[in-house]
């Protein structure tokens, strides 16, 4: 106890060493955190940091065996493009939502857009395909093509676009991990190609 209050001979110096040791113990963990996080993937549009959660493997693969592929990352579709700070604004917010799901481990087994990424998904595929969307051409043979063009969700015909048609996070094909971008290379595990090799 005597050496106690010589290095602390205040009070106000023993809260001040236990306030720095416990904000250096707060700083280190969050830094921790973000690492393993990787948190500054997130602010990239490389689809592959949406695979940093694992349940959105399947919706990844699905995404890579699509059309889309090749004109649209996810970021095309999920993040709406008026501005700048919107973007970002609606990425921490949404990601936010989806981190604490997913740590929670409450996320279902099929997963649907909530109301407000409907809205900025439906604005995106306009943003893309506008020319699509007001042409007169398809008036004639398809019932109230032109009125509902843009009232309705482009998805309510085009459902498989460009996700497939299934939906479930345990049911899409190469679900283990991400097929790499590369798809002239083929991806056989280690142990495999040993055992193919003996035989």
């Amino acid at each position: 106890m005597n050496l106690y209050k010589k290095i602390f001979p205040d009070k106000k110096s023993r809260w001040r060493t236990v306030a720095v040791f416990l904000i250096a113990v707060m700083t280190g963990l969050g830094l921790f955190m973000s690492k393993e996080a990787s948190l500054v993937s997130y602010m990239s549009d490389d689809p592959l940091a949406c695979v940093n959660c694992h349940v959105m493997t399947p919706v990844y693969n699905s995404w890579m065996h699509s059309s889309h592929r090749q004109w649209a990352a996810c970021n095309d579709c999920h993040v709406p493009h008026n501005n700048v700070f919107n973007k970002y604004y609606f990425k921490a917010k949404d990601g936010l939502f989806h981190s604490s799901v997913f740590t929670l481990r409450a996320e279902p087994e099929v997963m649907f857009m909530r109301e407000e990424s409907q809205e900025v998904v439906q604005n995106n595929c306009i943003r893309c395909h506008v020319q699509q969307v007001t042409q007169t051409k398809f008036d004639g043979w398809i019932e109230d093509h032109a009125k509902n063009r843009t009232e309705r969700q482009c998805w309510s015909c085009h459902q498989e676009v460009p996700h497939g048609t299934v939906h479930g996070i345990s049911t899409i094909k190469n679900n283990i991990a991400p097929i790499p971008t590369d798809t002239e290379k083929t991806v056989i595990p280690g142990w495999l190609e040993k055992e193919m090799q003996t035989k």
